[in-house]
């Protein structure tokens, strides 16, 4: 005989709570039976031992009360058979009976695995609480078996993982080596050819310009070119590619200095050009100086390349007005032209390696630069963007951490404290 009841309160839990009835008296059975009714409990009855043990090798049971005088199979017998398979070994048992109340016969109980003995008529109350614990017992139990299997389940990926990310380490430091490898040849063996191009070409310039007509001489000039765009093109990418592997060596980098010697080292190579330089001083921050001028070598290049058309060019380093809402930890700064611009549909494509936003007629570059920028501040956790409109001119923006700094006076008027001005206009006439 089966009896089911209905959960009085689905969200107490949602495992399941048999109990087992063990008993040879059917009115025993539908008494107790009654006082679990309502519970939310399973309840499953069994009129003798061997009934109860077939119930217990199909189901588990989270409690069994049991008589421990029946006919055939006793109450100590059948614990002691349930307590053998190896599920239901530690499945709480209570004996309840009318008889052999002394402590021998309660010992020879507990002995057989019970909880809990009791003699009836057993309280309704008692026999109420007697279950509840137990089932509560059975739930917590099923629970922290549940998320121990999950945890294990857990560990079992996070292994799996950790054995795939070293597989992938391993993949990478191969491949490293490989392009330590590639590295080496690009700077040797690639551009050893370039040099005897270049070479042998200015030797036929130089040495049999007379004998070659002006066609051969274009020829000739234009095999120089294409192999100095080719050494620009390995070492950029050269570049980048020690960006990407070189070990940062942080400490406090003075950008306004490092801005101030890329600008004289530009106005050197073209004295003749109009160009004002207006660098904000004292301007530092967090990271591998090496690495920060090489980014700032590329974006004043940059604006110092795209301001070239431009009868007066300028081109500003600085940072951006500290608020009271500012983060002490990033800050931005940026570099700024009145050069060709660009449109900004295109701005997605910007840090692209090998995509130009011009034609190299009309400004040269091997479009690795901008890359070779935001791999650098990518590096030293910052981000990189730009604003610009064709004929208007660009603003690059990065952001790099600084020490703590406090928000002193304006800083709005910080062009109006110290500048480097090239202004060659002169030595032209």
């Amino acid at each position: 005989m089966t009896a089911i009841n209905t959960a009085v309160d689905a969200g107490t839990t949602d495992l399941p709570a048999r109990v087992l009835l063990v008993d040879d008296r059917p009115a025993t059975l539908q008494a107790m039976l009654a006082v679990l009714e309502g519970q939310g409990y399973e309840l499953v009855t069994a009129g003798s031992g061997e009934e109860a043990l077939r119930r217990a090798l199909q189901q588990d049971f989270a409690v069994i009360v049991m008589d421990v005088h029946m006919p055939g199979l006793n109450g100590f017998e059948t614990a002691a058979l349930i307590r053998r398979r190896e599920r239901s070994r530690y499945t709480p048992i209570i004996f309840a009976t009318a008889t052999d109340a002394d402590a021998c016969h309660e010992y020879k109980g507990y002995a057989v695995g019970a909880v809990d003995y009791l003699m009836a008529p057993v309280a309704a109350p008692v026999l109420r609480a007697k279950v509840a614990a137990f089932v509560e017992l059975f739930r917590k139990s099923a629970q922290i078996n549940a998320q121990r299997a999950r945890l294990d389940s857990l560990n079992r990926d996070l292994a799996e993982r950790v054995r795939e990310s070293e597989r992938l380490n391993r993949e990478l430091a191969d491949a490293n080596c490989e392009l330590e490898a590639f590295s080496y040849t690009v700077s040797h063996d690639l551009r050893a050819p370039l040099r005897a191009i270049d070479g042998f070409s200015r030797i036929l310039l130089e040495e049999y310009g007379a004998q070659l007509d002006e066609q051969a001489q274009h020829y000739l000039q234009r095999t120089r070119l294409a192999a100095e765009r080719m050494r620009q093109l390995i070492e950029d990418l050269l570049q980048l590619g020690r960006v990407g592997r070189a070990e940062l060596q942080r400490r406090t980098v003075d950008l306004s200095a490092l801005a101030a010697a890329i600008a004289r080292d530009l106005s050197q190579t073209q004295p003749a050009r109009v160009a004002e330089f207006h660098i904000e001083p004292a301007l530092s921050a967090q990271g591998d100086e090496q690495l920060l001028r090489i980014a700032l070598e590329n974006l004043l290049g940059n604006s110092w390349k795209y301001t070239g058309k431009q009868p007066a060019a300028r081109i500003e380093f600085g940072r951006l007005p500290l608020t009271a809402s500012s983060s002490e930890r990033e800050v931005v700064f940026f570099v700024r032209d009145n050069g060709a611009g660009f449109d900004m549909a295109h701005a997605g494509e910007l840090f692209t390696a090998f995509k130009r936003l011009h034609a190299a007629s009309e400004f040269e570059g091997t479009g690795v630069g901008l890359a070779t920028v935001q791999r650098v501040i990518q590096r030293h956790g910052g981000r990189v963007w730009a604003e610009s409109a064709a004929g208007t001119g660009t603003t690059f923006y990065f952001t790099l951490s600084l020490e703590p700094v406090s928000v002193v006076g304006d800083q709005h008027s910080a062009f109006r404290t110290q500048e480097w001005q090239y202004d060659h206009e002169s030595t032209t006439g």
